[in-house]
């Protein structure tokens, strides 16, 4: 017995730590240089020291996904029987977590799981995996929720099984992509490709709703993916303009991930101040 538990272990642990394999960026990126390129700052921990990356940055990812958390269970509060108001909450709760998942091992804790230990630091985790399979499933929950709210009928239908569907296909590859593994598949870039198309067609559909009925409800939605598509779109400029390399040649450390943290804190307060009440299921608001 005690064999065979041995042989799974190592069976798991050959397939999971495969993950480990795929080299990093920065093939000599040591644990030295590390914090280097990233604020550091040692802590003790009862007996142990540890290395947190990025104090501040963490601070900005985590207080963004307890309130994203919060939000969700806002959500839930007055759901009052609206399936759309539900799937909001879902949608938000995937979010809230994937960003805890994210900065801690993009943050946080990033040094521990990829440079502690190691003579060069790895590129990847499963806690980054995970967040990305929470992050994309979280984008599908929230058309749901839009389906319900802007559709019905055959073409309802459609969307939710589109959003199942989609949600399923991606996980798998992504789990594939960590195990085989394929570092294509499993870059925040190729999430956030699969994810565009969604917005686009929110913006569509609001816009089309919004241009023929004058409701209400679709313009709250098209100021809230406006601000979730130019909340992406300043993280992808200011990361291409070099703009985090030249504030930290300075002793300022502003990168991308925390342009993109505080926008969405901002998204999500609008989402909780103006959206939240002004939406139902379809046809309630016409």
């Amino acid at each position: 017995m005690q064999l065979f538990q041995s042989g799974i272990l190592k069976v798991f642990s050959s397939v999971f730590g495969r993950l480990q394999s795929i080299p990093h960026d920065d093939p000599g990126l040591t644990p030295e240089r590390w914090c280097q390129a990233q604020p550091c700052r040692r802590i003790r921990i009862a007996s142990r020291v540890m290395t947190i990356s990025q104090p501040l940055s963490s601070l900005w990812v985590y207080f963004l996904g307890f309130f994203t958390i919060g939000a969700s269970l806002y959500f839930f509060q007055i759901q009052n029987g609206d399936n759309s108001r539900l799937w909001w909450g879902i949608s938000l709760l995937l979010w809230g977590i994937g960003a805890l998942l994210a900065g801690t091992s993009y943050q946080a804790f990033g040094y521990q799981i990829k440079c502690a230990g190691r003579p060069v630091c790895r590129w990847t985790s499963w806690w980054e995996v995970v967040y990305l399979m929470f992050q994309q499933v979280s984008v599908n929950a929230m058309l749901v929720a839009v389906a319900y709210s802007c559709t019905a009928g055959t073409f309802q239908a459609v969307l939710l099984g589109y959003a199942w569907l989609s949600s399923l296909v991606y996980v798998i590859l992504v789990f594939v992509g960590a195990i085989v593994p394929v570092k294509s598949l499993i870059t925040f870039e190729l999430m956030v490709w699969v994810s565009a198309p969604v917005l686009f067609f929110f913006f569509f559909l609001n816009g089309w709703r919004y241009f023929i009925f004058g409701n209400p409800m679709d313009l709250v939605l098209l100021g809230s993916w406006f601000m979730l598509v130019g909340t992406l779109a300043a993280y992808w400029i200011y990361g291409k303009q070099g703009i985090p390399k030249k504030l930290w040649a300075r002793g300022i450390w502003f990168s991308e991930n925390d342009v993109l943290h505080v926008l969405l804190i901002f998204w999500m307060v609008y989402t909780v101040a103006v959206v939240a009440n002004r939406i139902s299921d379809f046809p309630a608001h016409f």
